[in-house]
């Protein structure tokens, strides 16, 4: 059974600076609970070594859709099944809002465990604060790629 979470958060950084952030996916391991590591393999192709609940897992995704101050989704093409999408919205003259959209099939015992206790949910929560934290405290990104990559969604 598929599970869905959506989470949004109020980042207090003008729509440009969290979404060239959000673009640094090597960085995600800064503010994402159990990310240890996103290798960029091309402008489309990423490679994700995470541990979540003491499971560890490895898995590709493919960025199927980018569209500057917008919008980034992206889906896992082997070693999971996940896909998500990440949506910023004017909320004020240096404020964005970030919502941040799950899709994922459990697998294995630990992880249905997991997901009736709502873990990915919470963690998803947790992670966007972190990005909060993360974001205001520079208030300046720490690179950006502008590119656009069509919607194949």
């Amino acid at each position: 059974m598929t599970t869905k979470v959506e989470k949004s958060i109020t980042v207090d950084v003008p729509i440009s600076t969290a979404y060239n952030q959000w673009t640094q996916f090597e960085d995600f391991p800064q503010f994402m609970g159990g990310v240890q590591q996103v290798e960029q393999l091309g402008d489309q192709r990423l490679r994700w070594v995470a541990e979540i609940g003491g499971v560890k897992r490895e898995w590709y995704a493919t960025i199927l859709e980018q569209r500057p101050d917008e919008k980034i989704a992206w889906a896992a093409t082997e070693g999971a099944t996940n896909a998500g999408a990440v949506y910023f919205f004017p909320a004020g003259a240096a404020q964005t809002s970030v919502r941040l959209e799950l899709e994922y099939e459990p697998e294995g015992i630990v992880e249905k465990v997991g997901d009736q206790l709502n873990i990915v949910e919470k963690q998803a929560e947790s992670d966007l604060e972190k990005f909060k934290s993360f974001i205001e405290s520079r208030n300046v990104e720490t690179g950006g790629w502008r590119g656009d990559v069509e919607g194949q969604t």
